[in-house]
């Protein structure tokens, strides 16, 4: 089934398919392409909206009768860290960054793998070969950045793929090395984005999906400064007890309705 505005771009929704985060859900998505010289701008707008990249994709969450899973985004300037946090800072002092284009490497290919294995080896990414690793790093038509982390002996520890938005970074996808679980590796990519977006004076570091009720995502909310968006508009999450992963037949709004609601930047903006 396919839905449009009356502009550019079109917008899809996918099949449902059994929910990745929560057991006995099934998850739906609204997407459109992002290609052609307005991408970037794309990318900027629908991030805003709620919306994450996969490759030449923006897709968001259209659930039929499920609205758990939210946007969220730390704000850089409220942003605290917590004692934790400052222990994990300190643990990884000796570690050091390099950012380099979106070109896919053999290195950072055993990296993943060993981090899939270990954490993820029921996924939806379980199966995916060079090539395809080498097409979720390297197909992208924004402004990209791959950015790695190696330890004392130049040994990848850390990638994260990460683009560069108008009011921040997004935070595609990271992986590390799972032998380091002292390190809090994960927490630390999260931390030095902070860290980097506030050097460039960018307001923003964006997560993906927060979704409550859900073990692998609930990490994001022990970042202070968090915001989720929800019935379209950025909050600050102040108790992640007060959202709930239940379910309703008006959680969702008709896709008809979602799609006139997007807001899609000028195209003739930057000729």
């Amino acid at each position: 089934m396919r839905h449009s505005l009356p502009l550019a771009p079109q917008f899809y929704v996918t099949a449902p398919q059994p929910c990745p985060y929560l057991d006995g859900r099934m998850e739906r998505k609204l997407f459109t392409a992002l290609q052609g010289e307005n991408a970037g701008r794309l990318n900027d707008s629908l991030s805003q909206q709620g919306f994450r990249r996969s490759q030449n994709v923006l897709y968001r969450p259209s659930c039929t009768d499920c609205a758990s899973c939210l946007s969220a985004r730390i704000n850089v300037a409220t942003f605290k860290p917590s004692k934790s946090q400052k222990r994990t800072l300190r643990r990884n002092a000796d570690i050091s960054r390099r950012a380099t284009s979106p070109w896919a490497t053999e290195a950072q290919y055993d990296l993943f793998r060993t981090y899939l294995d270990s954490r993820h080896a029921d996924g939806g990414m379980a199966d995916m070969d060079v090539f395809e690793f080498a097409a979720m790093i390297e197909e992208t038509p924004v402004r990209s950045r791959v950015i790695e982390y190696t330890d004392t002996d130049d040994t990848l520890i850390g990638t994260c793929l990460t683009d560069v938005l108008a009011d921040g970074l997004s935070m595609v996808y990271s992986f590390y090395s799972p032998d380091m679980p002292r390190n809090s590796l994960g927490t630390y990519l999260i931390l030095d984005h902070i860290a980097i977006a506030r050097e460039a004076g960018l307001p923003y570091v964006y997560l993906g999906y927060w979704v409550p009720g859900s073990q692998k995502m609930g990490y994001k909310a022990n970042f202070s400064g968090l915001e989720i968006y929800t019935g379209g508009t950025w909050k600050t999450l102040n108790n992640p007890d007060d959202y709930s992963p239940d379910t309703h037949p008006l959680s969702s709004e008709p896709i008809a309705e979602q799609v006139a609601n997007i807001a899609l930047p000028d195209s003739r903006a930057g000729r």
